[in-house]
């Protein structure tokens, strides 16, 4: 089931940089929300509010009623600009969405049970390949999370999207191959360690001399 959040923005009037512009030097983020069959709709939004949402996990794949001067209308973000040397919001987009809507979205994937994990109470490295896979589906079926059970998975092993169960009507963008999610690696730090050892003793060997075999005559 989807994650709600909410948020509430003003009203803008106008758009282009010079009404862009007034709105970021009175403090606030301008917005756009469109979609729906409707006229796309300038709003701007509280910064504080805003990060406070971007904090928290999975942003660009939860669900907000957004309301504007009173009126609520569930939206998606689809886009965040951010300034490149402040690294603050300078812009959103926010799409309308409906229980009808089908739409294509990236949902986090998160691990349980590490320590229950046979490959890595031996030693192995948890690779992750994807953290997060794309995915289509209903406006108010996103998934809060890919959920991958670690539990008994030995060195070696590799987890594929056939093997997360995902919710009905949700379904994986790429569909062409069984792709991989994480793997259970073989340690590595011993290896690296004695491949060290070794040429740190090859280095020492090379430094002295050999003794010289010949005897000078008196």
């Amino acid at each position: 089931m989807a994650e709600f959040g909410v948020l509430s923005a003003a009203a803008r009037p106008g758009v282009g940089k010079g009404p862009t512009r007034a709105i970021r030097r009175a403090g606030k983020v301008p917005a756009v929300i469109y979609g729906a069959d409707s006229d796309s709709q300038p709003i701007a939004l509280d910064p504080r509010e805003l990060d406070s949402e971007l904090q928290k996990p999975g942003f660009f794949a939860r669900l907000f009623d957004l309301e504007v001067e009173g009126k609520k209308q569930r939206v998606l973000c689809r886009d965040i600009q951010f300034d490149p040397v402040k690294d603050v919001p300078i812009h959103a987009d926010f799409m309308r969405v409906s229980s009808a809507t089908r739409i294509t979205v990236e949902i986090p994937v998160k691990f349980e049970n590490e320590e229950t994990c046979v490959g890595l109470k031996k030693g192995g490295v948890l690779n992750i390949v994807r953290h997060a896979v794309e995915v289509s589906c209903r406006a108010d079926s996103i998934p809060p999370e890919i959920l991958i059970d670690l539990e008994g998975h030995d060195i070696g092993v590799s987890i594929h999207i056939s093997e997360v169960n995902l919710p009905a009507d949700v379904t994986p963008t790429i569909t062409d191959r069984d792709f991989t999610i994480a793997t259970i690696a073989a340690p590595t730090v011993s290896a690296a360690e004695e491949e060290t050892t070794e040429e740190a003793e090859g280095e020492v060997a090379a430094a002295v001399p050999e003794a010289d075999s010949t005897s000078s005559e008196g």
